[in-house]
């Protein structure tokens, strides 16, 4: 609980750029002293500059590569490999399913290919949202939070606890890298919990990840091979790390 609401307090500063002491007990449930003692912790560890009364977000802190490289401009990269990605696992959903589409250029490309599907998809992207918003068969669930609008998600502890309330069929997560070892990583720490959530909430997990993200790389761990079900690439994904999802059981697709 300590580490989760110090990524809340972090993330709150970010959003803001400075909060008292007073607020950030109040919207967090918890005493006064239990924020000090928090923004003391943050503070030693480089993430926030105690001020009098509160903290603020240190001038230049970036909080991910995403604020240098946003939605719009990731989107371009290899969009013919990342359509026939999401094309690929468009056949892996079935008529009736409950499909949950995490943040990711990728799975934005995969609610394109669920347009007109008999699908009830949930998800905490706002990408995914313009794509399926004007749809008439798709019934479409936006799970709430805060917004991170550098990559159009819904991130934070509502939506964390959205995710505990559902139940899918199978979740389609995307990733900034996979480990020569087999882990899933992210660079981005309040999407982390979010994509873990997703896991616990569903029944199947698929990732989609193209070849440029094997090895690939990140800060952060998301899972092990062995909490993947389903791993769709294309051509040229490094053969060793996909011999390792092959051994923890990953039914590796490759388009």
């Amino acid at each position: 609980m300590r580490h989760q609401r110090q990524l809340e307090i972090v993330q709150r500063l970010r959003s803001d750029g400075a909060i008292s002491v007073d607020e950030l007990a109040r919207l967090l449930g918890v005493s006064s002293a239990t924020i000090r003692r928090d923004l003391q912790h943050l503070d030693e560890a480089g993430q926030i500059t105690r001020v009098h009364g509160g903290a603020i977000v240190p001038a230049g802190d970036s909080e991910d590569a995403d604020r240098e490289r946003p939605f719009a401009s990731v989107a371009t990269d290899a969009t013919p490999e990342k359509r026939q990605i999401a094309r690929r696992a468009a056949t892996l959903v079935q008529d009736g399913d409950v499909v949950l589409l995490d943040v990711g250029t990728t799975t934005q490309l995969l609610a394109d290919e669920l347009r007109g599907r008999q699908v009830t998809v949930m998800t905490t992207s706002l990408a995914v949202l313009d794509v399926l918003r004007d749809d008439p068969v798709v019934e479409l669930i936006l799970l709430g939070g805060w917004v991170r609008r550098a990559y159009h998600s819904l991130v934070g502890v509502l939506t964390e606890d959205a995710l505990r309330q559902i139940h899918a069929d199978v979740a389609f997560l995307g990733a900034s890298g996979v480990r020569r070892d087999g882990y899933v990583l992210d660079t981005t720490t309040v999407e982390v919990p979010v994509k873990r959530a997703m896991i616990a909430a569903s029944d199947r997990t698929v990732l989609l990840a193209d070849r440029n993200k094997f090895p690939g790389n990140g800060k952060l761990k998301v899972c092990g091979a062995a909490d993947l079900d389903v791993l769709v690439t294309n051509s040229g994904a490094d053969p060793d790390t996909l011999q390792i999802c092959n051994d923890n059981g990953v039914e590796v697709i490759t388009t």
